[in-house]
């Protein structure tokens, strides 16, 4: 079973049993963000993880085979029409270099890992309109010199 493949699985077993991520999440003892990222296919899950999420949904163990494989994590290169996605590419647009900017000054040359990473995303009630919190947590990666 390949990535595709498996997704299609996840998500017609989540819709069945009306389900969220969150609770999907739970089953597997992983945070929403990740389990969910896995099971679009751009992060492989533990075997144990898989498995509990498999049982959890009823999927067969080709799903957690398919978990468990390493993803290749490509994406469009053009600028994505869903709202949601367009929003999170303005954002880079706009901050991506005052982003930059400060992490530089606060941290030297490098980067922020996205391997040992995590990000939160929560719901901020508020009387002018609910507010999302992305909270985004990355290593901090020195380039060397040699």
């Amino acid at each position: 079973m390949n990535k595709i493949a498996m997704t299609e699985a996840i998500i017609t077993a989540k819709a069945a049993m009306g389900i969220t991520w969150e609770q999907i999440a739970e089953n597997a003892g992983l945070s929403p963000v990740f389990t969910t990222s896995a099971c679009l296919g751009m992060n492989s899950m533990p075997p144990e993880n898989a498995a509990r999420l498999c049982a959890a949904l009823r999927l067969p163990p080709e799903v957690a085979t398919a978990l468990q494989a390493c993803p290749h994590k490509s994406w469009d290169k053009l600028v994505p029409t869903d709202p949601v996605i367009y929003r999170l590419y303005e954002i880079v647009g706009v901050y991506g270099e005052t982003i930059k900017q400060l992490i530089h000054e606060k941290f030297g040359d490098g980067i922020m890992s996205a391997i040992d990473f995590s990000m939160h995303i929560d719901k901020v009630p508020d009387p002018k309109g609910d507010r999302v919190k992305v909270t985004m947590n990355g290593k901090f990666l020195p380039y060397k010199t040699w």
